[in-house]
């Protein structure tokens, strides 16, 4: 029995030993450490990328916001539960290209798209103007889509478009290392770079 008990603890300590030691170092060394890398190396994103207007947080510059008053660049469509861009409730709808509802959606966000920007009825529309990315956050919308939103906004704030089409230009990203994903411009920057060349009388959401 004696025997017994020995080699059962040998088998034992090992094991109770290795887990606790794995779960110390994945469970907290490991998050410790990439914390710490994290704001030493890289604070801004470290702590959500806030984004700031006259020292207040207005965002994310990785979250997406809804934007509709039409002096305003719009955002991509979002399905997230209770309300569009609900960071508490990320996803999209999960229905595939040949749902009925889905199809039925995105005719109905290409009729209104064409409406709000004033385009012919045969006008293409950007991919991501009408449809909702996979996390319901996407805080970019590609330069196509804000191009045609360009003369809506122009036309709203009172601005040259080719005024507007330069700040436009100025708040586009490229690829990541000019390889990598697609251009795209972030709304929030945008429309807060809108509001700060304004008196915005028209500023707000």
């Amino acid at each position: 029995m004696t025997d017994m008990n020995l080699s059962f603890r040998r088998l034992v300590r090992p094991v109770l030993v290795s887990t606790v030691f794995f779960m110390l170092l994945t469970g907290l060394g490991y998050p410790l450490a990439t914390t710490a890398a994290a704001n030493l190396l890289m604070p801004w994103r470290a702590h959500g990328s806030v984004v700031q207007r006259d020292g207040v947080a207005v965002g994310s510059a990785v979250l997406g916001q809804q934007f509709e008053r039409p002096e305003y660049f719009h955002p991509r469509p979002s399905v997230t539960a209770d309300a569009p861009y609900n960071a508490g409730s990320s996803g999209a709808s999960n229905l595939g290209p040949t749902n009925r509802k889905l199809i039925d959606a995105v005719a109905a966000r290409v009729k209104s798209y064409r409406a709000e920007n004033g385009l012919a009825a045969d006008t293409p529309v950007p991919v991501d103007a009408v449809t909702a990315s996979a996390s319901g956050l996407d805080p970019d919308i590609s330069p196509a889509n804000a191009q045609l939103q360009l003369k809506r906004v122009a036309t709203q704030r009172h601005m040259s478009e080719s005024q507007l089409a330069d700040l436009l230009h100025a708040h586009t990203s490229g690829r990541l290392l000019g390889l990598l994903g697609e251009p795209r411009v972030n709304v929030l920057k945008l429309n807060l770079a809108l509001d700060a060349q304004q008196s915005p009388a028209v500023a707000g959401k």
